[in-house]
């Protein structure tokens, strides 16, 4: 299971949401460089980091932010999502270090768009999927489709997609613990591995989702958990290095 901090740009601050209401904002970190060393000192070995303005703009606008934490650390991969709406904008994330980008509404929007970035781009692209009962929100979470999470992650079986980011919106940074029943039945429906995220709260979340392993779950990110320290990453880790060990 791999545990993947959270690193929310806003403003090219770190910041945490709840359900992605960019008005009710708690600022936990000036500095992106300063809190990612903070989560890699604690053991990362991935870093998820979300444009929280690009997500509502449409266009990357912490890039000088994220470019920052690459360079920084450039043997560690990183996600980025929020405002990747076209190739260029992948292209230049590559080229300033980013290993993976994330896409959320185009995906939604415009299906091909990805299985068109996954030849152009193979091994780097994820499909972020934000869900609200189990239908799809696009647009920094401020608009709900009609089309379910399942049934889109299903659209990108073939395509080359290394992962699907499933968030449950109505637990994100609510710290209301995860919905593993949702995020179990997306990673049985489908063929490509599921990171869950939204609503981690304590070490039984992980537990739990560790226990679900085998369904295609392959890692979490931790937002608010690890930030008010519900969560100490560097005993997680600890926790699902051995628990990966008992189950070999």
């Amino acid at each position: 299971m791999l545990l993947l901090p959270a690193i929310d740009l806003k403003d090219g601050q770190c910041v945490r949401l709840k359900q992605g209401r960019m008005e009710d904002t708690t600022v936990f970190s000036d500095s992106p460089v300063d809190t990612a060393t903070r989560w890699v000192e604690a053991g990362a070995k991935r870093l998820h980091l979300v444009d929280l303005n690009g997500a509502f703009d449409g266009v990357p606008v912490n890039n000088s932010a994220v470019e920052a934490i690459a360079k920084k650390f450039p043997d560690l991969p990183i996600q980025i999502g929020g405002g990747i709406r076209d190739a260029k904008t992948v292209q230049a994330y590559l080229d300033a270090g980013v290993t993976y980008c994330i896409i959320g509404t185009k995906a939604v929007e415009d299906p091909e768009f990805v299985k068109d970035l996954c030849k152009q781009f193979p091994g780097h692209i994820i499909v972020g999927i934000d869900a609200k009962n189990g239908m799809v929100a696009t647009d920094g979470w401020d608009k709900v489709s009609t089309v379910s999470a399942i049934d889109l992650a299903k659209q990108f079986e073939e395509a080359g997609v290394v992962a699907i980011v499933y968030t449950d919106i109505s637990r994100d940074g609510m710290m209301t613990g995860v919905n593993v029943e949702a995020t179990k039945e997306l990673a049985e429906s489908i063929n490509i591995p599921v990171i869950a995220s939204g609503g981690v709260t304590n070490m039984d979340d992980i537990i739990a989702l560790c226990n679900v392993e085998a369904s295609g779950i392959t890692g979490t990110i931790l937002g608010r958990s690890i930030y008010e320290g519900t969560i100490d990453l560097a005993k997680a880790h600890e926790f699902v290095d051995t628990f990966a060990e008992r189950m070999a």
